[in-house]
């Protein structure tokens, strides 16, 4: 994510608790076509439109990975211009609370809650909604710094 020089001190400095990054983006066909080409997942919840009306949702569904790629971005952004190396460490705990749809606005917000200075590790509180609020998936994500 980042390779600028600095101190485990320094970056641990910048990435304070309360710091929020937001990523917007509208769900296209394209976009959900495109990561099933990419990653192999072709099935019929993401791309079998007479499929999807038979169900509960009446509609295709974008992947949960998909938003994990989009979180992806937020913590991407929230390391690019701390001094040091930061890599993700990983998310835990990663619900899907509800569908996202071809056609929404997902936006996917971070918010440092929590550093942990002797493991080098800043945890943040990541938390995706649609384009009428709702909560569509939350998650904990976990950036750690690298000497």
């Amino acid at each position: 994510m980042n390779t600028h020089s600095g101190s485990k001190e320094q970056t641990l400095e910048t990435l304070t608790i309360g710091r929020k990054m937001t990523f917007r983006k509208t769900v296209s066909e394209a976009d959900v076509y495109l990561f099933a080409g990419i990653t192999g997942d072709f099935h019929p919840n993401h791309v079998d439109e007479e499929y999807m009306r038979e169900t509960v949702y009446g509609r295709r569904i974008a992947h949960g990975a998909l938003l994990v790629g989009y979180m992806s971005t937020v913590s991407g952004r929230m390391a690019l211009d701390v001094p040091g190396t930061v890599v993700t460490y990983g998310y835990d705990r990663i619900r899907f609370t509800k569908p996202v749809f071809f056609g929404d606005t997902v936006t996917i917000t971070f918010e440092i809650v929590e550093r942990d200075a002797t493991l080098g590790k800043v945890f943040s509180r990541v938390t995706c909604t649609n384009q009428t609020g709702e909560v569509v998936c939350v998650a904990t994500h976990i950036l750690k710094i690298v000497e």
